[in-house]
């Protein structure tokens, strides 16, 4: 105990983590690159709140769904209202479109990340509070969006050098009508074997049946592996869209594996789904995953809205990472005396301004300074002290070889320059 505080309560709290300067930089750098391709792809960024009134997720999400039930941070703020932090992206997005009038601007296309809450059992790439990068396309109903989405996920994972590292998989759902098909064929096989599934999935049966599908229970699997494909309650409609999407994919050399266990429970998701996954990770091996949402807007009230979407989860795709951009050397600045240190922070700035990373280490003998500016990494000292200002050079010191020269503080900016480049 320290002035009364349990030590025990000054850890993180169970499923979350700090994010220290080295893993800030590699975090940046996965929004970097995702912010970037998304913009190639004419997406806008957008940025929703971290809590949402509840009901704008039990809507969206459904009340049997685990994320409702068992998984949201939900509370009562001082006003009343029952409020819960962000447990995905989609449905704030969705909301966002309703509430700002968005629809008259149809098509969207929208970049987001931040974090995401859910209380979940910690494992290996699996925390309370994590983070996401999320793409949403609204307002297209051609099988082009669905392409494209997928286009865009696969070239971000390139970019960050671990597209082979996983697997694309992707199955259809079909449209409205094949699914409603599909669930009335789910229901008459399950109820056969309602005996002989797992608590769980009896539930799942009545309110949500294509939700068994992912269970992992190991009896309700044996029964799963029997079940009615999908596929076999397809329209000519939806047979056309599914092969329009392959035909795609195909075209675009990024290859994928159906799997027709692979589906989204919620009445409002139609046509394709989809998922990046990799086996470098555990159990956890679902990277980035998706699907069309054709329903989701008129179900929260608002016009019929045609979206396909996905959300990567940022934690897991660093875990697949070998290695980050490098971040760029800081150059250390070495006053000695107070004439040199006040010299110092006016040419600290001036550096700062052309672009360059610049440290100041006052304090100390010079031995000292120099092993406290290889230690964070500095290529570069600049040395001076009155001697040097009275003669208007500095010493500069590469520290990586030793070799150290006399320049004049006029050019001293773009020799630093041309030294960057």
């Amino acid at each position: 105990m320290v002035f009364g505080l349990d030590m025990s309560r000054l850890q993180p709290v169970r499923g979350t983590h700090d994010r220290l300067p080295e893993d800030s930089r590699q975090y940046q750098h996965v929004v970097s690159v995702a912010r970037d391709w998304a913009e190639r792809y004419g997406c806008g960024e957008i940025s929703t709140p971290i809590f949402e009134f509840t009901e704008v997720f039990q809507r969206t999400l459904g009340e049997t769904s685990d994320v409702v039930s068992k998984e949201m941070y939900t509370f009562e703020d001082r006003g009343g209202d029952k409020i819960t932090l962000r447990p995905e992206y989609t449905a704030g997005i969705a909301r966002a479109i309703i509430s700002g009038g968005l629809s008259s601007q149809l098509p969207l296309r929208f970049f987001a990340e931040g974090p995401i809450f859910r209380y979940e059992r910690p494992q290996k790439g699996r925390l309370r509070q994590f983070h996401q990068i999320d793409v949403e396309f609204l307002g297209t109903a051609d099988s082009g969006a669905d392409i494209e989405v997928i286009s865009l996920a696969a070239d971000i994972l390139s970019a960050l050098g671990i597209n082979n590292k996983t697997i694309l998989e992707i199955n259809s759902l079909g449209d409205s009508e094949s699914r409603s098909a599909y669930r009335k064929c789910l229901v008459d096989y399950f109820t056969k074997q309602r005996i002989h599934l797992s608590e769980e999935s009896q539930l799942r049966l009545d309110h949500n049946p294509l939700r068994i599908l992912d269970s992992k229970n190991k009896e309700d699997k044996e029964i799963v592996s029997d079940a009615p494909l999908v596929y076999e309650s397809f329209n000519d409609e939806s047979t056309r869209f599914f092969s329009e999407v392959c035909s795609g994919l195909d075209l675009l050399n990024i290859p994928y594996k159906k799997n027709p266990r692979l589906v989204r429970g919620l009445d409002y998701y139609t046509h394709t789904t989809f998922e990046f996954t990799t086996s470098e990770l555990g159990a956890q091996g679902a990277v980035i995953a998706g699907g069309r949402y054709d329903g989701l807007i008129e179900v929260m009230g608002g016009p019929s809205t045609p979206g396909i979407g996905w959300a990567g989860g940022i934690e897991r795709i660093l875990m697949l990472l070998e290695s980050t951009k490098p971040i760029s050397s800081p150059i250390t600045l070495i006053p000695i005396g107070d004439s040199a240190e006040k010299r110092g922070l006016q040419l600290a700035r001036e550096l700062r301004g052309n672009g360059l990373i610049i440290g100041m280490d006052f304090s100390g003998n010079l031995k000292k300074r120099l092993k406290r500016a290889n230690k964070v990494g500095s290529h570069t000292a600049i040395i001076f002290g009155d001697d040097e200002l009275n003669r208007d050079v500095v010493l500069l010191r590469n520290l990586d070889s030793g070799e150290q020269k006399n320049v004049d503080l006029a050019i001293l900016t773009s020799i630093l320059m041309e030294n960057k480049k």
